[in-house]
């Protein structure tokens, strides 16, 4: 916890809680109660097996968010019409009361599935805000939950119809074993994905590996360490994976034997009973299927923008230079049908052999296929209805519509429509969802969702549409325990560094204050202060692991380290012994063809095999006519999604800027660093234009999580994408297609001359 004193700093080791795409160790230096300084992880040994867990530059300057001028300071309640931001300062003894007695009289009138706690990820503890809440709630009666993310919902729901399971990633130091690594949408440089992801990829390019990477965007990581960059137009990844299949077909350099012994659907001699003829992969791919097109390099190069003799060259390169890995970001899946990418990156890896072996990789959502136990907070939710995190709109509306049709989970059908939301260290309900304008409209009806409770840092986007709004700590004033953004062998205890400011709570000391005016103080507390709970959570991870550090020796030491003596290796059982360790799909095997997916009856949206299927507002789409351009939001390393927008330290790093090609400025007379405006049918962003060859053309992109910000005409002037997004949830995840758009753009001098 302390290390040490030096020149009257005392250093606190601790760790960030929200969702940056990694999980490091940051150390605290504090003098006189506050924060002078913040560095990393420069104590430990650094080896290639278990490297620093060293923070990046958002961490480093957390000082400037932990200390802002504009930090939310007391409880506050809404005194103007939502969206406007307007609102007086109340006690807590107000706020806390008028959230009791709005929760009691919904749950009375509607019952808990009118009750939503939305998906947010500011805080990601094991004992954030959100846990506490659902355990609140839970104990009152229940409320209705969600699934997914808005990160990953496509390829989570996906991949476990071609394995059973999303956990189709093997350890990222097994990377140095393969020959070849193709990145598709993968940006670890920016997006981290991982503490130390990109310091994997360059141990293997240093063992020699090749990396191709795959992106509309000439990114960092490609920058960094790319052999070869393929442009690709947004929305057309599965055609590219379908002509690269194609390729390895004609030519005969698929692992037939591997095929063969672990697959079902590849070709018709493998396909489940009763299902008629034309419907395999290897049919609908040489186009003797039912719709009788071949998917050939130059079907795919009209698509994808992807010249035929490189598509070839990648497809033959990728089965000819065993062990390949073919990894995919969540970009790809992030599109009208990003559910048909990862079942494509996994088809390819199926058909080279790539699965189960050192230095391949079983492609699809890729979360670590070793997992560690670590101990929860109980939470027993007696309502078993849920829906996917990007349907709640629709739920407001017209809740008491949807079913299993729609993704309802649990139940047949809502029972109620939402009334009640909590959103708790997120900025789900209006930054990071499709359609801002349109989405501000419904959370705007009061008739709609009648009470929505805000806990947050800042005056965000959603915030501004809280009736009451809450003054939330940070992790540098509160204690918890973290675990790895997605890949690591390690959990980290994050110390608390300092006091918490102004009048601003930790959750379960607000929340078990609300437990009080619903009269469940002892049940939800069960006697336990926070620090008892923390207890409770290392004793539990203890009864798993024996070898797991006592409460004070964690405490102390800040991390532990769970140790292997070899990386792990995705399906390695099952293709050493597949008899005694089926896959954990309906047919034990590989499913290129899933009988589950076929009983949908969905074939145009959801097909049993993967597909390419040409995206609304892709490519193919006519409305180009009047929007030209496909625009994409992609991750920048100076923001956590929107933490971090309004750090000022953040913005001299990396300013919001609005990324277009050489070609596509000049054709408009655009010049860098001027003013533009880009705008479709839903929505106009106003932001400065960076002129660069680092973007495809045809291709545009806005750095994702900018606050929406608009204007008396409703025109953002800050460069939130989801102004021009649109609201369409995906027909398999229900979930988010936000890099599908289409849009214009133009000098903001000349648009504001034609007015």
């Amino acid at each position: 916890m302390t290390d040490t004193t030096f020149q009257e700093e005392t250093i606190i080791r601790t760790s960030g809680s929200h969702n940056c795409g990694g999980r490091c160790i940051v150390k605290a230096h504090v003098k006189d109660g506050r924060i002078v300084r913040i560095t990393s992880d420069d104590e430990r040994p650094d080896t290639d097996k278990r490297p620093q867990l060293r923070g990046c530059l958002r961490c480093r300057a957390y000082r400037s968010y932990l200390y802002h001028e504009d930090r939310l300071k007391y409880p506050m309640k809404r005194i103007g019409k939502r969206g406007e931001g307007l609102f007086e300062r109340i006690s807590w003894e107000e706020a806390l009361g008028t959230i009791a007695d709005h929760t009691k009289r919904i749950m009375a009138e509607y019952g808990p599935e009118a009750i939503y706690l939305s998906y947010a990820t500011g805080n990601a503890g094991k004992t954030s805000e959100q846990v506490w809440m659902r355990r609140l709630l839970a104990l009152y009666g229940g409320y209705l939950d969600y699934y997914g993310t808005y990160s990953s919902a496509c390829t989570n729901a996906a991949t476990p119809y071609t394995y059973g399971t999303v956990n189709s990633g093997s350890s990222r130091e097994d990377w140095v074993n393969s020959k070849l690594i193709i990145l598709m949408g993968f940006n670890p440089a920016a997006t981290i994905h991982g503490t130390n992801t990109a310091y994997y990829l360059k141990k293997a390019k240093e063992a020699g590996a090749k990396i191709i990477c795959i992106d509309p965007l000439y990114s960092d990581t490609a920058v960094a360490l790319a052999d070869q960059w393929i442009p690709i137009r947004p929305t057309t990844d599965s055609a590219l994976l379908d002509a690269m299949a194609y390729v390895i077909i004609t030519e005969n350099l698929q692992d037939q034997v591997f095929l063969d012994t672990y697959c079902l659907g590849f070709d018709e001699d493998h396909m489940p009973e009763g299902i008629p003829a034309g419907n395999s992969y290897k049919s609908y791919i040489l186009g003797t299927g039912t719709d009788q097109v071949p998917k050939t390099p130059a079907w795919a190069e009209r698509s994808t923008g992807i010249p035929r003799e490189i598509i070839i060259q990648l497809a033959r390169e990728y089965a000819l230079n065993k062990p390949g890995a073919l990894i995919q970001g969540f970009g790809p899946q992030r599109h009208a049908y990003g559910e048909q990418p990862s079942r494509s990156g996994a088809a390819l890896a199926a058909m080279t052999g790539n699965i189960g072996i050192k230095g391949g990789w079983a492609s699809g959502c890729g979360s670590p296929c070793r997992k560690q136990y670590v101990g929860s907070i109980p939470i027993n939710n007696p309502c078993k209805a849920a829906i996917s995190m990007y349907m709640w709109p629709l739920a407001i509306q017209k809740g008491t519509e949807l079913g299993k049709r729609e993704g309802v989970r649990g139940v047949d059908k809502l029972s109620a429509n939402i009334k009640l939301i909590f959103n708790l260290a997120g900025n789900c309900l209006i930054n990071q969802h499709s359609d801002t304008n349109g989405t501000a409209e419904l959370l705007g009806d009061e008739n709609l969702a009648q009470f929505i409770v805000v806990s947050d840092h800042f005056l965000t986007s959603s915030a501004k549409f809280a009736d009451i709004l809450l003054p939330g700590d940070n992790f540098m004033e509160r204690e918890d325990i973290v675990l790895p953004w997605s890949a690591g062998d390690y959990v980290l205890f994050m110390n608390k560094a300092v006091d918490t400011v102004y009048e601003c709570r930790n959750g379960y000391d607000w929340i078990r204050d609300l437990a009080e005016r619903l009269e469940l103080t002892a049940e939800f507390t069960q006697g336990k202060t926070l620090e008892d709970w923390l207890r409770f959570i290392v004793d539990e991870t203890r009864k798993e692991n024996p070898g797991f550090p006592s409460y004070e020796e964690f405490k102390e030491k800040g991390v532990y380290d769970w140790e292997y003596e070899e990386p792990a290796i995705a399906f390695k059982e099952q293709i050493e012994d597949l008899r005694h360790h089926p896959f954990p799909t309906p047919s034990g095997k590989i499913e290129f063809f899933s009988s589950r997916l076929w009983e949908l009856d969905k074939p145009a949206e959801v097909p049993a095999i993967p597909k390419y299927i040409p995206a609304w507002e892709g490519p193919e789409d006519p409305l180009r006519g009047t929007y030209p351009l496909q625009c994409i939001g992609h991750h920048t390393k100076r923001r956590v999604h929107s933490m971090f927008d309004n750090n000022d330290w953040m913005e001299e790093a990396e300013a919001q800027v609005f990324w277009i090609s050489v070609y596509d400025a000049k054709k408009r007379g655009i010049k860098n660093g001027e003013k533009v405006c880009i705008y479709n049918a839903r929505g106009k962003v106003i932001l400065t234009a960076k002129v660069t060859p680092r973007i495809m053309p045809g291709v545009v992109s806005i750095p994702q999580g900018g606050w929406w910000s608009p204007d008396k005409e409703g025109i953002d002037q800050r460069g939130c994408i989801n102004t021009l997004t649109k609201y369409q949830p995906t027909p398999l995840a229900f979930a988010n297609p936000q890099h599908t758009n289409l849009v214009e753009v133009a000098k903001l001098d000349q648009m504001e001359a034609e007015k």
